[in-house]
């Protein structure tokens, strides 16, 4: 079966093209990051009318990458129907349920998180189930016991915040543009490693739950009133990336331990630091278990992994209606494995 995909459950336009025998055959992406760096963060009406301008185009372009490739068309469409912004999902919903029906072929709604969790997947050697899954990003930080698709347990959650957005409040406090995660991670290389003390939430009691909430009180108290220069900032940033990394290689260590598995998945944005994949390595193989990571192309929001996820379950019959689905919240439980 060949899948066509679509992505635009927040500020990134996607499209992949997935064959089950060929591979991926074509992906592309736009990103908004320069439409919404002049107000800090997401405006989520800019990006939904971003996503009507960006959509088509980038559709033409993966569709001649695909056949250039491949011969064929997509036998199904698969695209983003939540969790996300509601204007944002429904642009790219809106778009595949049209082209669903004008080429006689089914469409479904495919849960962001669960493109997320498959994303490893596509990667040469992909990782075995059951495995632990540390979903780790801007909107989400959850630990799952994944046994197969569909087959999903929570282990623990952030009671708050998530650890992507900590990166990116606390790298607002400290002055840096938007997207802040990716700038904090650069500052923090420069900084001295325990020049600056910050807490490791909730690493004190026993569980398998977050909270960064704290720690980015802990950074407006630590910087306020105070004239910083480079090197102080720089402290501050290695601190804050050592607390966030400490705690999410510690909770993930702990779900190996309680489940009794020995196969690690991390992904989501926050997946691409460099620090968090060599400090979680290094520990998770000290302990003999193997760390499975999608490259740093589909850490981020994409359009394969929604692909990998949309033909799981268009191969097994799985549809929508001709209703257009977009739902902001969608709790990942709910799924069932396709059957």
């Amino acid at each position: 079966m060949r899948v066509l995909a679509l992505e635009s459950s927040c500020d990134e336009s996607a499209v992949a093209v997935l064959d089950e025998h060929a591979g991926l055959l074509g992906h592309g992406l736009f990103s908004q990051i320069d439409l919404h760096r002049a107000y800090g963060g997401v405006v989520p009406e800019l990006a939904a009318r971003d996503h009507v301008q960006r959509l088509l185009p980038l559709l033409e372009q993966v569709l001649r990458e695909a056949e250039a490739a491949s011969p064929g068309r997509p036998e199904g469409i698969a695209y983003t129907a939540g969790p996300g912004l509601i204007g944002a999902l429904l642009t790219g919903a809106a778009l595949a349920r049209s082209l669903a029906f004008a080429w006689g072929v089914p469409a479904l709604g495919v849960h962001h998180l669960e493109g997320h969790l498959l994303a490893p997947l596509l990667e040469p050697d992909p990782p075995p189930f059951p495995h632990v899954a540390l979903l780790v990003s801007g909107g989400h930080t959850l630990l799952m016991e994944v046994s197969g698709i569909g087959r999903y347990r929570t282990l623990g959650a952030s009671r708050d915040d998530a650890a992507g957005e900590a990166f990116d409040k606390s790298a607002k406090l400290l002055g840096l543009p938007y997207p802040g995660g990716p700038q904090l991670a650069a500052l923090a290389a420069r900084g001295r490693r325990g020049a600056v003390q910050l807490p490791r939430p909730m690493l004190d009691r026993p569980g398998l739950e977050f909270s960064f909430s704290g720690l980015k009180t802990a950074v407006r108290n630590l910087i306020a009133d105070r004239a910083l220069d480079e090197a102080a900032r720089a402290d501050i940033a290695c601190a804050v990336q050592d607390a966030i990394v400490a705690t999410l290689s510690a909770k993930a260590l702990r779900a190996l331990e309680s489940t009794g598995l020995s196969v690690l998945v991390v992904s989501g944005g926050v997946s691409a630091n460099a620090h968090l994949r060599e400090s979680l390595t290094r520990a998770a193989h000290a302990r003999g278990a193997r760390v499975y990571y999608p490259r740093l192309e589909f850490s981020t929001d994409n359009a394969a992994m929604i692909a990998v996820a949309g033909l799981a379950r268009l191969r097994a019959g799985e549809h929508d209606d001709l209703a257009i689905q977009a739902r902001t919240h969608w709790p990942l439980e709910s799924l069932t494995a396709p059957s």
